[in-house]
């Protein structure tokens, strides 16, 4: 494997490993004092369904990397589905966007990525 292939292969692998580890860590404001570890375990279930459908992804997507591709952009076009519903909801202009670039910003990146795998093994093994 050339080293632009190396780079190529695994680039959108761990960008989107560390992409989850981000996203995970949103839900580390479930921990609170006076809460049980029933509840906390809840919420940190509930704050992560995200995260393990990301996982889920990027599992299948390690070998088939259109599903990837396709995964991570729909999870960056669902989530500005969701912040253009808050916009509407009468969250500011500001906050939108800003988390609209830090959110989808990144899942728009490694879908891309991953594509451009995709594309560069389909192309090779024609």
């Amino acid at each position: 494997m050339k080293k632009t292939s190396k780079l190529v292969y695994w680039t959108p692998r761990v960008l989107s490993i560390l992409f989850i580890c981000f996203l995970a860590m949103f839900s580390l404001d479930v921990i609170q004092p006076g809460l049980s570890f029933g509840q906390i375990l809840i919420g940190l279930i509930m704050h992560n369904i995200p995260v393990f459908i990301l996982i889920a992804i990027l599992t299948i997507a390690w070998r088939k990397e259109i599903v990837g591709a396709i995964g991570f952009i729909g999870a960056g076009l669902l989530y500005i589905g969701f912040m253009t519903f808050n916009l509407v909801n009468g969250w500011p202009w500001s906050r939108v966007l800003i988390s609209i670039l830090v959110i989808a910003g990144p899942a728009f990146l490694v879908g891309i990525l991953f594509f451009m795998n995709w594309r560069n093994r389909k192309n090779n093994i024609s």
